[in-house]
């Protein structure tokens, strides 16, 4: 395993070293601080989508920051958590920027597992603002197959028969959704289904180029025990606007993400109907996707901001709770590595 693992790290090296930077020099300064780095891990990679959600964890006093390295867009920063050897990255929005960032983090440093974190929409009304939701499957629920109107669920797909599209999933008819209609027993929409897809996914334990088929991706295994442990922790209700209850900590079976901004309450109803799903966010599932690929222990703790279309009192949208809500991912990403640790050194 460890020969394999520096295999890995001299191929990246020579691959980056004819990389250029802006002023046409080699990076042999940054080849140079990643090398050491990895000397020094393994370590956990902890992976936000923003800079406002990165903030509560950088002020932490649970937080010791070390060095700092930038490449390729991102900074990496090293530190630890609790006493566990950290590499704390930003991706920016949406699940291409979570896929790039989450590749670059596992290509070229020496990491054991990810923990992604950040604020989430909910769907689940079950759950309520502040809470924080920790699913065992994540799904990218950006792929669509759109069906050509007229044709309806007892049609193939185009490109069905090989394997490339499937119907196992189900699908979103726009119809049920009209609404001001009157003097007529039945309607329709031009804009017809749409038909939810897995993702190919190629890991590194099966071979390149033969395709995989993955839509509920597992979180790890080890990673979602520790979590369950976390379960009924209570969370902070204030920052500057209180809630009038105790958040608290849930393991839920399932989340999605979709570089989407979900603000649309059928729209929720109706994925949480189909899919039974409670967080909803733009990351989660790419950097669970990753991971799954490169065969690395991932997890992902959401914090829950608003209800995501509104429509009920606890509505109070993602503007005025947003602080809070990062404030207990926070909190709940140092419990977990706190019991994470614990759980390792037994």
């Amino acid at each position: 395993m460890a020969v394999a693992h520096w295999l890995v790290l001299f191929v990246t090296v020579i691959v980056v070293s004819n990389m250029r930077d802006v002023n046409g020099a080699l990076l042999a300064a940054t080849l140079e601080a990643i090398t050491k780095a990895n000397v020094n891990g393994p370590y956990i990679g902890i992976v936000i989508p923003n800079l406002f959600e990165m903030g509560p964890l950088l002020n932490s006093s649970n937080y010791s920051a070390a060095e700092i390295i930038d490449f390729s867009g991102r900074r990496f920063r090293f530190g630890t958590v609790e006493e566990r050897k950290v590499i704390l990255v930003m991706t920016g929005l949406g699940v291409i920027n979570a896929a790039i960032t989450t590749q670059l983090l596992l290509s070229f440093f020496n990491v054991e597992g990810v923990i992604h974190y950040g604020i989430a929409r909910n769907a689940n009304p079950d759950l309520h603002i502040g809470d924080v939701a920790i699913p065992q499957y994540w799904a990218h629920t950006g792929l669509w197959n759109w069906q050509r109107y007229g044709q309806g669920p007892e049609d193939e797909l185009t490109l069905e028969s090989n394997g490339d599209y499937t119907r196992t999933l189900g699908h979103l008819r726009f119809a049920n959704y009209t609404t001001n209609v009157t003097g007529c027993a039945s309607h329709d929409n031009l804009l017809n289904n749409i038909w939810y897809q897995q993702e190919e996914v190629f890991p590194v334990t099966g071979t390149p180029e033969e395709r995989q088929h993955e839509f509920w991706v597992p979180v790890g295994s080890t990673y979602f025990a520790v979590a369950k442990k976390l379960e009924g922790l209570k969370l902070k209700p204030c920052v500057t606007t209180c809630l009038n209850y105790t958040p608290s900590v849930s393991t839920v079976e399932r989340g999605i993400s979709a570089s989407i901004y979900l603000d649309n309450s059928a729209y929720r109803s109706f994925i949480y109907d189909k899919f039974n799903v409670s967080p909803v966010d733009m990351e989660s599932a790419s950097v669970a996707l990753i991971c799954y690929q490169q065969n690395t222990p991932f997890i992902a703790i959401r914090a829950l901001s608003d209800l995501a279309g509104g429509g009920s009192a606890e509505s109070n949208e993602a503007d005025t709770f947003a602080d809070l809500a990062s404030d207990n991912a926070v909190m709940v990403v140092v419990e977990f590595i706190k019991q994470l640790s614990s759980r390792n050194s037994l």
